[in-house]
C-alpha cells in the first residue's frame, strides 16, 4: 500500500529503494511499479545510497537489529514494529512511530504530562487474524502492553504504540478473538488527573494482511508525507 501511494504521487519522492531479506519479494514489487525503484541486497547498500527516510515494515527483531545503524547515519526512520522500541536504549530522536490502528495519541500524550491513573486497551479481531476458527469469543491474552506486543508481534503493535505514548503510565491489555467482528476493533479507556477518555476504532483489516488494519498503512503514508516535506 505504501508503494502504491508513492506510485499515485500521494508521497513526493524521487526514488524508492527496496530491501527485503527475500530479494525475490523486492524484485516482484519493483516489477509491479512504474515508479523508479531500485532493489538493494543489504542494509549497508541502502545506507550507502543516503535515503532521507527509511520505513521499517519487517519485524520487531529486524527493527532492533537495524535501528542503531540507521539513526547513526542521521536518517529519519519510521518504525511500524513499534514493540521493538519498548526496551530500546538507542537515541530515538530520529525514530518516528505512526499512530497505526488508533488515533487520539495527541490527547493521550497531553494527559500523560498531567498524570494518567489507568489505561485499558481492549482489542477484538476476527479469528482469522490469529489463524484460529473459534465459534465463540475467546480471550487470547490479558496483561501488560509490553507482553502483548511480545506475544503478538504482528497483531498488537497498537499496544506498543499506546504504551510508548502514555509512558510512564502502564497499559493493561485484553486481546479477544471474536468471530462476531469483521473489523479490527480497539477500545481505549483512560482515567487521568482531570477526567476520562473513551476512544473506539473499528478498522477494516488490511486487504493483504488481516492481522493489521488498513488505517495502520495510511497513517504511515501520512507520516512519510510529513517527513519528506520538511
Amino acid at each position: 500500500m505504501l508503494a502504491e501511494a508513492i506510485e499515485r504521487k500521494l508521497v513526493d519522492c524521487d526514488e524508492l529503494i527496496l530491501y527485503d531479506a527475500d530479494t525475490a519479494k523486492a524484485e516482484h514489487l519493483k516489477s509491479a511499479l512504474k515508479f523508479p525503484a531500485t532493489v538493494v541486497n543489504s542494509l549497508d547498500e541502502m545506507l550507502h545510497r543516503k535515503p532521507k527516510v527509511i520505513v521499517e515494515a519487517a519485524s520487531q527483531q529486524a527493527a532492533k537489529d537495524y535501528i542503531g545503524r540507521i539513526v547513526a547515519k542521521k536518517i529519519e526512520l519510521i518504525v511500524l514494529s513499534s514493540g521493538a522500541l519498548l526496551d530500546s536504549d538507542v537515541d530515538l530522536s530520529r525514530v518516528h512511530v505512526p499512530s497505526g490502528a488508533i488515533g487520539g495519541l495527541d490527547a493521550l500524550s497531553s494527559a500523560a504530562l498531567a498524570g494518567i491513573d489507568e489505561v485499558m486497551l481492549t482489542s477484538r479481531k476476527n479469528p482469522r487474524a490469529f489463524d484460529m476458527n473459534n465459534k465463540e469469543p475467546k480471550v487470547m491474552y490479558e496483561g501488560s502492553a509490553e507482553e502483548a506486543a511480545r506475544l503478538f508481534p504482528r497483531e498488537m503493535n497498537v499496544a506498543a504504540t499506546l504504551a510508548l505514548t502514555v509512558k510512564p503510565a502502564k497499559v493493561r491489555v485484553q486481546v479477544i478473538s471474536d468471530p462476531a467482528v469483521q473489523r479490527n476493533t480497539h477500545e481505549v479507556q483512560v482515567k487521568w488527573r482531570f477526567g476520562e477518555m473513551l476512544l473506539r476504532f473499528a478498522n477494516e483489516p488490511h486487504p493483504e494482511n488481516p492481522r493489521t488494519s488498513a488505517l495502520a498503512a495510511w497513517s504511515t503514508i501520512r507520516l512519510l508525507q510529513e517527513l519528506l516535506e520538511e
